[in-house]
């Protein structure tokens, strides 16, 4: 390493991929769309070229700024970089409602329902793990970067 491979080489603009699992990927999305939570694909530090991003819900406690270990990480460290999965999926389609699929069936008896739901919502997060892109926008130090995207399974 040289001289000026110290702090900025371990920073996020390192990052020139992202793996994410397509489940993970729909997983956040379909939390995201169905709670008052924000479900992200999170990298955290020590970062490098290539980095794994994996579901992490906001809100679940702990310290942001840390490596989420529990140990409150440096003050010096670089904070986790997190994704919306909205923009890891193109054309993000609409979440199968309870409504409309009862609006479909009017006249079905409440188990067929409860059946044709849940093949409506599994043929969604099908649509969602093949709309996963190749590419990514980020926000490193206020500015915006394209990060390339190897979606996973």
């Amino acid at each position: 390493m040289t001289e000026e491979s110290t702090d900025d080489a371990a920073g996020p603009d390192r990052i020139r991929s992202i793996a994410v699992h397509r489940e993970d990927v729909a997983n956040a999305l379909e939390a995201s769309l169905r709670s008052e939570r924000e479900v992200v694909l999170r990298a955290t530090p020590p970062f490098s070229g290539r980095m794994r991003a994996r579901l992490h819900a906001l809100d679940a406690g702990g310290n942001e700024s840390g490596d989420g270990d529990g140990d409150g990480g440096s003050d010096d460290a670089p904070a986790p970089l997190h994704i919306d999965p909205r923009d890891l999926v193109a054309d993000v389609p609409p979440y199968p409602e309870v409504d409309d699929t009862a609006a479909e069936l009017p006249d079905a008896d409440l188990e067929t329902r409860r059946e044709r739901h849940a093949a409506n919502v599994e043929a969604w997060r099908e649509t969602v793990r093949e709309r996963v892109g190749s590419t990514v926008e980020v926000e490193v130090d206020g500015e915006i970067r394209t990060v390339d995207v190897n979606a996973l399974g």
